[in-house]
């Protein structure tokens, strides 16, 4: 079973239609038909059903799935062993992130990784956090940037990933120039108009929990906005008050375009972190974009609740100064 027709496989299984495992695996949908069958002639069994709800998957493409998925991580892991050995760092990469660090935190860092790596060319790919994840755990991407919850929740547990902070990056209550006055508790605050991420976003989870430490029911948001340029754009506007990472208005808030208040209460910060995929043997490319990310990314001094951690060396994110180690595990 050759890893490319592995691959078409899972794209197939995962979209459970051939248009988008097409565009997914950057094939024609002939391609991908032809490429399924064949799999199918060579297994000497059906994969793939159709139902009203698209393609599902045939008990030996359940069979399939988790094997296929295995075969092509130590696929992975073959050539990462053998460009290790051979001393080279040379490679492809796919950086995941979310758009408010993409554009604030890895676009001016990122021209000065590929001058210092000019062997590695890394492509970058913008989503939702739900959406990362997804493509990190199909090895669509090597690594995602991203805001996690000090809860824990949303897969931090999930052994198949490891996972360092990076940092932590402050919330800020924005309103439009000129509009109302600093709210003096969470009382005032839950009677205020906010335009807000969709439930489930990191910032959303921290609007919401602030209000329900203090026992009070979050104010219902005047709009659901997926896009934090969106929500800056709108509470510009005076269309309501908004709780979003700092380094996405910093500008805004410089120009004049946005007014920051007060957050009456503890100080809101989002942890920004870095998650990539375990692997006994991590590709040396990925493994000098992760060394790099540390080194260059992480702020002196890193605020994580009401804690602070050194974030001066690799030694404070990577136990027993053993980079290497952890970013192959």
């Amino acid at each position: 079973m050759h890893p490319r027709l592995l691959k078409t496989f899972l794209a197939v299984a995962r979209s459970r239609n051939i248009t988008r495992a097409a565009e997914a695996v950057h094939l024609a949908q002939s391609s991908v038909s032809d490429q399924i069958q064949s799999l199918e002639a060579e297994l000497g069994a059906a994969l793939f059903t159709r139902s009203k709800s698209g393609l599902e998957l045939t008990p030996a493409g359940l069979a399939l799935k988790p094997i296929a998925e295995e075969l092509l991580r130590l696929d992975g892991e073959a050539r990462a062993a053998v460009l290790a050995a051979a001393g080279r760092t040379s490679g492809a990469l796919t950086i995941g992130a979310l758009e408010t660090i993409a554009s604030a935190r890895l676009a001016p860092w990122l021209p000065g990784f590929q001058a210092g790596h000019p062997d590695i060319t890394v492509r970058m790919k913008v989503a939702d956090s739900g959406t990362l994840r997804h493509l990190l755990e199909d090895g669509d991407i090597d690594v995602a940037f991203c805001f996690e919850r000090q809860d824990g929740a949303k897969g931090a547990a999930d052994g198949r990933l490891a996972r360092r902070a990076i940092g932590a990056e402050p919330l800020v209550l924005v309103a439009a120039p000129g509009q109302g006055t600093a709210p003096r508790d969470l009382a005032d605050l839950a009677a205020l108009r906010f335009v807000a991420t969709e439930p489930g976003c990191v910032y959303r989870h921290m609007f919401d929990t602030a209000f329900a430490e203090a026992d009070m029911a979050p104010p219902k948001p005047a709009a659901e906005v997926g896009s934090i340029g969106a929500i800056a754009r709108l509470v510009a506007t005076g269309a309501g008050l908004g709780l979003i990472p700092r380094l996405a208005v910093s500008d805004a808030l410089a120009r004049g375009d946005l007014r920051e208040l007060r957050w009456p209460g503890r100080m809101q910060a989002a942890p920004l972190t870095m998650i990539w995929r375990r692997r006994r043997v991590q590709p040396p490319a990925l493994r000098q974009l992760l060394a790099a990310a540390l080194d260059t990314l992480a702020p002196e001094r890193l605020e994580t609740g009401s804690e602070l951690e050194s974030a001066d060396s690799s030694k404070a994110l990577f136990p027993n100064n053993t980079l290497a180690k952890t970013a192959a595990s």
